[in-house]
């Protein structure tokens, strides 16, 4: 399931920064003036998961394969931007093959660090990228009015749903609101998504915040906070310069760190699991001699549209899922004591698979 957040932001908020932290890389060109980063940069990032090393350590496991999801860095978006202020058209497009968007908002204040906008406010940011996307999801929608009106009009079933929900977004975005905002039904959920607005995608506000404010936050991430709750989005603090130091240590030195800064555990986890929240993402696992595994799926999916992530003829041919609850498998010490103990279950198709979920499935093709 190859899914993809997206990484926007003014010029100098810290994207590529934060990118490079994620992917433990330099790739994204970090600099102090606009438009440093022109290419997104993707980085494909594991999903941290300490489940998954419990389950490994008790068959044992030869090898660990943790779920991954990919972080786009996107090149700072300006003022202008959907008229092609900046390459704004060229970035904008980019935006539009991910999944989510993860705005990352400037909450600290360096004089050596220039802010594109003269002053540093992170709400202002926010409304700076929100705005031009919406322009460009407008000028999009109005392109595809008449064309879709007269195709209606000849009976075209698909052309008069799509015009109704553009109509939809239209609504919307005409009255400065995200098309997200639009309350659309489970039935032209895919045709909605079809539109690929900029607008409709799941958000998560990342406030980056300076080193002493990585713990708890600070006024200017807190406004961020009350703006997230405000929008329906997510929202994470995380302070990327410290994020780029972590991410080159050794897991000991790292450790150590973390506690100096009162830190249970790197702002990328954070990050990483609450981008798995947005997208309405859960794990289940296989577990054997060889490799213990992660596999996403969509909160919801059925035993065989999990089985389908591993291999399309797995769902096609599927008989069954044998399952056990992760804490009764970490519990029980495995398979064997989870059958002994009553918790080794079978299911069929129309069972919803649980998080965290230890699954082998027995399929017929």
């Amino acid at each position: 399931m190859a899914l993809k957040v997206a990484i926007v932001g003014l010029p100098n908020v810290g994207k590529s920064t934060l990118f490079n932290a994620l992917t433990q890389t330099a790739s994204a060109q970090a600099a102090n003036y606009p438009f440093c980063t022109i290419e997104p940069n993707t980085g494909d990032v594991a999903v941290p998961e300490a489940r998954l090393d419990a389950l490994a350590a008790i068959i044992p496991s030869k090898e660990i394969i943790p779920a991954r999801i990919n972080f786009v860095d996107i090149a700072g978006l300006v003022r202008g931007a959907s008229k092609g202020e900046g390459l704004g058209n060229q970035f904008l497009a980019n935006i539009r093959d991910c999944d989510a968007v993860a705005f990352v908002a400037r909450c600290f204040v360096d004089d050596d660090i220039t802010h594109v906008e003269g002053k540093v406010d992170p709400l202002a940011d926010l409304d700076t990228i929100e705005t031009e996307l919406m322009l460009a999801d407008l000028e999009s929608l109005e392109k595809r009015v008449v064309n879709l009106e007269k195709r209606a009009k000849t009976g075209d079933k698909e052309s008069a749903q799509t015009l109704r929900l553009v109509q939809l977004a239209l609504v919307e975005l005409n009255a400065g609101r995200p098309a997200r905002k639009a309350e659309v039904s489970a039935e032209d959920d895919k045709a909605w998504r079809m539109l690929q607005l900029l607008t409709s995608k799941p958000a998560l506000y990342v406030s980056n915040v300076d080193e002493a404010s990585a713990a708890k936050g600070n006024d200017l991430s807190n406004q961020v906070a009350e703006r997230a709750q405000r929008d329906g989005a997510d929202h994470v603090v995380i302070s990327a310069q410290i994020e780029s130091e972590i991410a080159m240590l050794d897991p000991a030195e790292r450790t150590e760190f973390l506690e100096t800064l009162g830190l249970a555990e790197p702002g990328l986890n954070k990050l990483i699991r609450e981008a798995y929240h947005l997208l309405g993402l859960q794990t289940y696992f296989t577990v054997g001699p060889k490799e213990a595994r992660a596999w996403t799926i969509h909160k919801g999916d059925t035993a065989p549209q999990a089985a389908g992530v591993i291999h399309t003829d797995f769902e096609k041919g599927f008989i069954r899922a044998e399952t056990i609850a992760y804490d009764d498998y970490v519990r029980l010490k495995g398979e064997a004591g989870a059958r002994e103990a009553g918790k080794f279950r079978q299911e069929g198709k129309e069972y919803v698979v649980q998080d965290g979920d230890v699954m082998n499935f027995r399929f017929n093709v």
